[in-house]
């Protein structure tokens, strides 16, 4: 294998692109199936609504006469409207206060981000060029050794980052009991290690080594296999799965 195979090199100082996937079937001007469009204002309000929007706003259990402002509401904004309406407008349409607009304007704007983060795939962090794009950021700068295992699924992507020990400047103490449980306790179905070194040099040291053959041979007891161990520099990084046999 070549050098640059061995030692890996970044092309900059970013991470891993965000990997946000398309849902299938869906993509620019893509047409809904057969009966399934939505239109704007063309279902009828869920019966739970009036009370979910008052517990947004942190409002007291609903009970009959209690939600007229939700009632006046949503007599002059559909849910749509509502839901991409600044606070300053909200407030314009209803008695809430501009305090409690902003707050329900802000309850609307972090539920389209979870809508936007639902269709983004975990990371896959099966090649060392990957961990070290999710990692470098993490690790810039840091003047004592830090060790991370990252919890994979069964398709080798990134379900957590778990950080199992911190170092003094040139030696990182690592015990397969601290690797492995936390996954074991999130069931992941392969981990990967990580760890820098404040040098700048990517470089295994013997110590690298023997603590991935160890971890290696734990991996394989447990049915819970150790991808790869990579070491971050400066830029660069190595992984010891091309060093040794696993």
């Amino acid at each position: 294998m070549s050098e640059r195979g061995r030692r890996g090199e970044a092309p900059g100082d970013g991470g891993i692109a965000a990997l946000g996937r398309t849902p299938p079937g869906v993509g620019a001007g893509a047409a809904p199936a057969s009966g399934a469009g939505l239109s704007r204002g063309s279902a009828e309000p869920s019966a739970e609504l009036p009370c979910l929007l008052r517990a947004a706003l942190g409002d007291r259990a609903c009970s009959s006469g209690e939600d007229s402002w939700v009632e006046a509401l949503l007599e002059r904004m559909d849910l749509f409207t509502l839901s991409r309406a600044s606070g300053p407008r909200i407030a314009a349409a209803s008695s809430l206060g501009p305090r409690r607009a902003r707050r329900l304007a802000a309850v609307f704007a972090l539920g389209r981000h979870v809508e936007g983060a639902r269709w983004e795939g975990a990371p896959d962090v099966s090649s060392p060029e990957a961990v070290h794009g999710l990692m470098a950021p993490r690790l810039r700068g840091l003047v004592v050794e830090t060790f991370h295992v990252l919890l994979l699924d069964g398709k080798h992507r990134l379900r957590s980052v778990r950080r199992v020990s911190e170092g003094t400047l040139t030696t990182s103490l690592v015990h397969p009991r601290e690797v492995f449980r936390p996954a074991i306790a999130e069931a992941a179905a392969a981990v990967v290690v990580a760890h820098n070194h404040p040098s700048g040099d990517p470089e295994p040291s013997r110590e690298d080594l023997d603590v991935t053959r160890r971890l290696a041979r734990v991996g394989r007891l447990i049915g819970i296999p150790l991808l790869d161990h990579v070491v971050v520099g400066h830029g660069v990084w190595v992984s010891i799965r091309d060093r040794i046999t696993f």
